[in-house]
């Protein structure tokens, strides 16, 4: 466990996006369950490809309209219990961190592991987020006749 002192900033990085933090357990499994539709699920680090890819990332790829409707965070090395289960929601796919997933009403849709982040810039990250989100966030247009 990290002090919390060393990991306030980049928590704060998140939540100043609006990215809901859970700390516990309970607080995953009521966020992930209890949400319709896309929930995003950003498993945040103290790492530097955190730093420095991952949640600029984030922040380039939530500029845009298509985006997940619930945006939530465990961190790794902090909140132990809060992120071993938000992994549990993620089949398939070992632990990794810093990671990001999208769940469907709770099922895994897509995953985006470290090995996804580390060796790329945050510009190439937001682009493929962005491009998830266009896959699975975005609404279906609506037809109307006259």
């Amino acid at each position: 466990m990290y002090p919390e002192i060393m990991v306030v900033p980049m928590r704060e990085e998140l939540t100043r996006l609006g990215v809901k933090e859970l700390r516990n357990a309970q607080e995953v499994d009521q966020a992930i369950a209890n949400q319709p539709g896309i929930s995003m699920v950003i498993v945040n680090s103290i790492c530097g490809c955190a730093a420095g890819r991952m949640r600029p990332a984030v922040r380039m790829a939530l500029q845009q309209s298509a985006r997940p409707e619930n945006i939530f965070s465990v961190f790794a090395g902090q909140d132990a219990e809060a992120t071993e289960r938000a992994r549990g929601y993620f089949t398939g796919f070992p632990p990794s961190s810093p990671s990001i997933a999208l769940l469907r009403d709770g099922k895994l849709v897509y995953m985006m592991q470290r090995s996804d982040i580390e060796t790329r810039d945050a510009n190439d990250i937001a682009g493929e987020l962005k491009r998830a989100f266009d896959k699975f966030c975005a609404q279906p247009s609506t037809v109307t006749q006259s």
